[in-house]
């Protein structure tokens, strides 16, 4: 049996999505489905300039390459990838990227949404916002929606 595969990177420059995608495809015929997801920072309705992002070093890439290795565990998947970024992040700049491939693309998409999921709950990582005026907020607080979401995939499966 092969090994799947697998890239996880903290960093603080952007990355390509297209170039990263290209490193899990190059060469494979095998490949049937590629689910990439984004995730952007945003303004909050126009009163942030930016959002600081922190993490604990070497924690958080071993833990998100444990979730990486969940979803390996639990779907058919031919790669993986999981980016995130740290530092200051402007509203419409690039925080984090998931791509994940497969040869079908049910177990490519629910791999993905896994991730994100647990990227969202269980990664070591902390946002503080700043306002337009440069004025630094509070810690930003994990929000319930995140911990129902990352909490469906420990329910029983149909």
């Amino acid at each position: 049996m092969t090994a799947v595969p697998v890239t996880v990177r903290v960093q603080a420059e952007p990355f390509d999505v297209a170039a990263e995608t290209e490193k899990l495809t190059a060469g494979r015929t095998d490949v049937g489905a590629v689910v990439a997801f984004t995730g952007l920072c945003r303004a909050e309705e126009g009163r942030l300039s930016a959002l600081e992002l922190e993490h604990y070093p070497g924690m958080a890439e071993a833990e998100i390459e444990r979730t990486a290795a969940e979803a390996i565990a639990r779907w058919p998947l031919l790669g993986v990838t999981a980016i995130h970024r740290y530092g200051v992040i402007r509203p419409g700049e690039p925080i984090v990227v998931v791509i994940v491939t497969s040869s079908h693309r049910a177990a490519a998409f629910e791999a993905a949404a896994f991730l994100m999921d647990f990227l969202k709950t269980r990664a070591p990582f902390w946002k503080k916002e700043v306002a337009l005026d440069g004025s630094k907020g509070d810690w930003v607080d994990a929000r319930e929606a995140d911990d129902a979401a990352a909490a469906k995939w420990h329910a029983p499966r149909d």
